[in-house]
């Protein structure tokens, strides 16, 4: 199993939107320089989060993206239904009727158990988490320094 590159950018923008929340918007090129990410890329993602109800978009000259949520309210897993989608691994196991050897597969299982744990990963890590982690690793790395 792979991870997109739009799940770990976009999570990577959100994440700069979590390090600043209530500061204000963030423009695109901010959050696109801090996380090298194309600025064009990043702009699609934004709008697939825009449409999902997790940031929103803000026009003018102190315009940018904000989330919509505190980071606290945003699960990883809300960002991977929007960007991913909500299917699983493997289509059989949404859908016993993809395969015709859903009754003998054993695999089946495997690929159920996967996504579950998975997905349970997602849906207990917040963006609030990983604010407080990048902080926490900034904060260590600035001491050694």
């Amino acid at each position: 199993m792979r991870l997109s590159t739009k799940m770990r950018y976009g999570t990577r923008g959100l994440l700069e939107l979590a390090l600043h929340f209530d500061q204000g918007p963030l423009s695109l090129a901010e959050i696109a320089e801090r996380e090298n990410i194309s600025a064009k890329y990043l702009e699609s993602l934004l709008g697939l989060l825009r449409s999902g109800g997790l940031v929103r978009s803000l026009r003018g000259a102190q315009g940018g993206y904000e989330l919509l949520l505190p980071p606290r309210e945003i699960t990883l897993r809300q960002v991977f239904e929007v960007l991913e989608g909500p299917e699983a691994f493997v289509p059989c196991t949404d859908d016993h009727t993809a395969c015709t050897r859903w009754p003998d597969c054993v695999t089946q299982q495997v690929w159920a158990r996967m996504y579950a744990a998975a997905m349970q990963v997602l849906k207990e890590t917040t963006l609030a988490d990983l604010a407080e982690q990048a902080q926490a690793r900034h904060s260590t790395l600035a001491y050694d320094i």
